[in-house]
């Protein structure tokens, strides 16, 4: 069963690699696609790619290996630029919504309100965040002690894994980590919300149930990528 779950997820794998960085080829190949949309999904296609690259190698590693283990360093290493990619998604997915609402809302200045240099400021500054986030609470892990072998719980290294295998107090840990996202829960969620409400007083302010139709379309794809992040995040992360 385990070469059978190797074959499966390597599948997985390769069709996550080729699918997004097809994605991301065509985006900078296609002039029409220069667009402040689809600028931020080529970085959330890179997004996933790094998601990858991080996680299923060593899981596809495993499924081969007799003895799956992991060292200490190489755990923190990978929740390291596990935790980069979710921060920086997050940010980029409340940005992508605002970039719906102003299409939708003012779609005559949308172009000026969401031009290059400020995607460019805010992808930047999407990077800089998770970076800063994940260089904090990681060097923090780096004070724990851990002793003997352990089972990590979990198909992969995320921060959340490593404080109760530590023999030290990890309160502080927790409370920076939980400080943390609470923080970025107030940066990202009320900016998603508000775009969102935006959007759906304007879709229903038309006459036209044809049109409602066409315009709530478009926002299928991106909310429903919202919904599974922070839902997966909110139980990975808050659930006891």
């Amino acid at each position: 069963i385990q070469t059978m779950l190797f074959v499966l997820f390597l599948g997985i794998y390769l069709l996550t690699l080729i699918g997004n960085l097809m994605m991301i080829l065509l985006i900078r190949a296609d002039s029409h696609l220069h667009m402040p949309r689809y600028f931020f999904l080529g970085h959330l296609s890179f997004l996933d790619i790094c998601y990858s690259l991080v996680t299923v190698p060593k899981m596809l590693q495993n499924f081969l290996s007799q003895k799956k283990t992991i060292s200490v360093w190489g755990c923190i290493t990978q929740s390291f630029f596990f935790m980069i990619s979710g921060i920086t998604e997050s940010c980029l997915l409340s940005a992508t919504a605002y970039d719906r609402y102003a299409a939708m809302c003012h779609p005559l200045l949308s172009t000026v309100v969401m031009n290059r240099p400020l995607c460019t400021a805010i992808v930047g500054t999407a990077w800089v965040m998770g970076f800063l986030n994940s260089l904090v609470n990681n060097r923090c892990v780096q004070n724990l002690q851990f002793y003997g072998p352990n089972l990590i719980s979990h198909f992969s290294c995320e921060l959340p894994s490593h404080f109760p295998l530590s023999c030290s107090d990890t309160t502080p840990n927790t409370i920076l980590l939980a400080r943390f996202f609470a923080f970025l829960g107030l940066v990202t969620l009320p900016l998603i919300l508000f775009s969102y409400s935006k959007i759906i007083l304007a879709i229903l302010s038309t006459s036209s149930s044809k049109s409602q139709g066409e315009a709530f379309s478009t926002c299928y794809s991106h909310l429903t990528v919202v919904l599974l992040f922070y839902g997966t995040a909110l139980f990975r992360y808050i659930s006891p």
